[in-house]
């Protein structure tokens, strides 16, 4: 709805505006000192290592039956050091006097929960304590952004939302954000 009304605003008084979509935003920044932190966290990445952590002691996978090649669905995440990026290309875009549009921010590519949880164990060198539930209704099998225009407007090209970089970074700032529990064992992975 806000995107038809900023169209309609665009047309009407000239003003340039831009809509982003995020798909999956993810990881944090490559120091590790600024990456998510929400009371209630329900992104995946974040929960997973916030389980190795010990601070979640709940985490589940929602369907292993989904038509994908592991049975977990996919999604395309996107890293937030590009999120930024295309959010000044799109700045100076406007300060050139462009009309705007609305844009898809993802890589077009996807991956699945499984092999989010495998990436984490790659790079931790722990297993995530996970349990497998039954779907969520409403949760599609797949779910990945079409970038192009994207691509083709503001010249956005992921360069940092390969799934070692995401998780690297991310894993970064969990640590310091939520530093392992007393008396969690450190599980290694298989």
């Amino acid at each position: 709805m806000i995107e038809r009304i900023l169209a309609d605003y665009r047309g009407a008084y000239g003003l340039g505006v831009f809509c982003l979509r995020y798909f999956n935003a993810s990881g944090a920044d490559a120091s590790g000192g600024i990456g998510e932190l929400r009371d209630n966290e329900t992104h995946l990445i974040p929960r997973a290592m916030m389980a190795l952590q010990g601070h979640v002691g709940d985490f589940a996978v929602f369907g292993d039956d989904y038509d994908t090649p592991d049975g977990t669905a996919i999604r395309d995440y996107v890293h937030v050091t590009d999120l930024a990026a295309a959010h000044l290309q799109a700045l100076k875009f406007l300060m050139q006097g462009h009309c705007g549009g609305v844009f898809n921010l993802g890589t077009g590519t996807g991956f699945s929960v499984r092999e989010i949880l495998s990436a984490i164990a790659a790079e931790t060198g722990r297993e995530v304590p996970h349990a497998v539930k039954p779907r969520r209704p409403g949760d599609p099998t797949y779910l990945v952004a079409d970038p192009t225009a994207a691509h083709d407007a503001l010249k956005f090209r992921p360069a940092h939302s390969d799934l070692a970089t995401i998780i690297r970074s991310a894993w970064a700032w969990h640590q310091k954000a939520h530093p392992l529990k007393a008396g969690e064992p450190l599980s290694p992975a298989a």
